[in-house]
């Protein structure tokens, strides 16, 4: 697989909390050069970072980020304030003890909701594949299916674990179009990379592969 398809499919990361204005610059800088689909940075950075980018590349952030645990309403104002901002694309975390507690429709009613917030933007659905069983990611894949959003993402990269090739293989099988996959977390290398496209992961969320690149050359 060539390196620019690869590079096409990222979304350059980084949501670390430490992440200066000079950090954001320089991913924004790599993620033009590079091509990549877009940068996903934190919500305080979007209105600057649009101005900054103009329009070279899209501008990712994050809601309910890491923890997903508050509100609908909450959600749905950050995600219209990052939209109103200048994001071309949010990346949500889910309500996990919802999933734990079977409560799939509140789930699916906040999904919506934070879709409609969107006001036409991508929408990727964090589900933290890490802390759910098998069965509690194939419900998700039903509800993400159902919601309206565009991506089913697989983790935070805040929690315990990140992407997987077998939740990679469970979405794929179990989701439906026009739903599509972005893995997240823990993707360190370019045989990650291509794994996970392979598998069926038409967006992939790392701060590693840029990186990688620009040690290569």
């Amino acid at each position: 697989m060539q390196i620019e398809e690869i590079l096409s499919k990222v979304d350059h990361t980084l949501l670390k909390q430490e992440a200066t204005w000079e950090d954001i610059e320089q991913i924004i800088d790599d993620a033009i050069k590079y091509k990549t689909a877009s940068v996903c940075i934190p919500p305080c950075f979007v209105e600057q970072a649009k101005k900054y980018a103009k329009e070279k590349v899209k501008i990712c952030t994050v809601i309910g980020f890491p923890n997903g645990y508050c509100t609908s309403v909450v959600k749905c104002l950050e995600a219209a304030d990052a939209v109103n901002n200048g994001a071309d694309e949010i990346d949500m975390v889910i309500n996990i003890g919802w999933v734990k507690a079977g409560l799939y429709d509140n789930v699916l009613q906040e999904i919506k909701a934070v879709k409609q917030a969107c006001n036409g933007k991508l929408l990727k659905v964090i589900i933290e594949t890490c802390l759910l069983t098998d069965d509690e990611k194939f419900k998700m894949c039903k509800v993400v299916s159902e919601s309206g959003a565009d991506f089913i993402k697989t983790s935070t990269g805040f929690s315990t674990g990140g992407a997987t090739r077998e939740d990679i293989k469970l979405f794929a099988e179990n989701i439906t179009e026009p739903l599509k996959i972005k893995a997240a977390g823990g993707i360190k290398s370019l045989k990650d990379a291509e794994d996970f496209i392979n598998l069926g992961a038409q967006r992939l969320g790392t701060s590693s592969i840029v990186k990688i690149v620009k040690e290569q050359e």
